[in-house]
């Protein structure tokens, strides 16, 4: 992780249905941009410290989804339809043609989407730690936290444990030790204890993308941009199986797996995982030379 923490360069709202969502740059438009997207337990913030391993090479844009951060938390429906939308607003709002988009777990939905509806906008895509296809295993795991999530704070608690269980490799856990995970997961709890609505709403959108994801297949493979596929190749929440059907939908997509990571390679292996999607965003091309 890089050692020094920066602050935005820039920082505003743009309004989606009505609801404030927020962004953040660091950079001035002088370069190439790559928005991260952020997975479905984090926030803006929680890049910071990767921040310095991209900028200044590049610029970096952040917005936090509904549900997430400095943005509205209404109590109503999400659409990760919406939240491409959002991305698209940011991008124009910050004044870049074009980008390039990584999206990590849950960002992962909303890259896809993005690419789906706005791909002449990308330079590159990079995905990890997400699946296209509706799976039954997915979709178990889904109405598993559903369930904690609806039995609300005295269990919530609970979930956030079974969560960060699940999604670290064994050599990070090894590293850090169960008793370092507990920071990591005192403050998800803690940020998302008050409004466990925001993570229903944000799972429950992606119910209605699973079910149009056979009629906008088409769609999906019309984006010619190059797609990076980089999982930890110890993912235990979206399997490698499962992510390697991108390969077959995506016509310019290379795989890339990181070694002994679990769902967050970027945690684990920061230097390897941003060693590559910078490689990749430089040649914009799969041919690159991996880190």
């Amino acid at each position: 992780m890089g050692s020094q923490q920066l602050e935005p360069t820039q920082q505003g709202t743009v309004v989606l249905d009505g609801h404030d969502i927020h962004w953040e740059r660091f950079g001035t438009g002088e370069r190439e941009a790559v928005c991260l997207l952020n997975g479905l337990a984090m926030h803006t913030k929680a890049w910071y410290g990767f921040v310095p391993m991209l900028h200044p090479e590049l610029d970096v844009v952040l917005y936090d989804y509904l549900g997430q951060g400095d943005s509205a938390k209404p109590d109503e429906p999400v659409s990760i339809a919406g939240l491409a939308d959002a991305l698209e607003l940011v991008r124009g709002e910050v004044g870049i043609d074009r980008l390039h988009v990584m999206g990590i777990s849950y960002g992962g939905f909303v890259a896809l989407e993005y690419a789906r509806q706005y791909h002449p906008r990308l330079h590159t895509l990079t995905l990890s730690g997400i699946l296209l296809f509706p799976e039954e295993l997915f979709e178990m795991y889904e109405a598993m936290s559903m369930q904690f999530y609806r039995r609300g704070p005295e269990v919530f608690g609970l979930y956030t444990s079974y969560l960060y269980e699940k999604i670290f490799g064994e050599a990070f856990i090894r590293r850090v030790t169960r008793e370092g995970l507990e920071p990591m997961r005192a403050r998800f709890e803690e940020r998302f204890r008050d409004q466990i609505h925001s993570l229903i709403r944000l799972t429950e959108a992606q119910d209605p993308h699973f079910a149009a994801v056979a009629e906008r297949l088409p769609e999906y493979r019309a984006v010619a941009a190059p797609t990076l596929v980089m999982p930890g190749d110890q993912d235990r929440a979206i399997p490698l199986w499962q992510q390697r059907k991108l390969l077959d939908v995506f016509p310019n997509s290379r795989w890339l797996p990181i070694p002994e990571c679990g769902h967050v390679a970027y945690i684990e292996q920061p230097q390897r995982f941003f060693g590559n999607l910078l490689a990749f965003m430089r040649a914009k091309s799969t041919g690159f030379t991996a880190a």
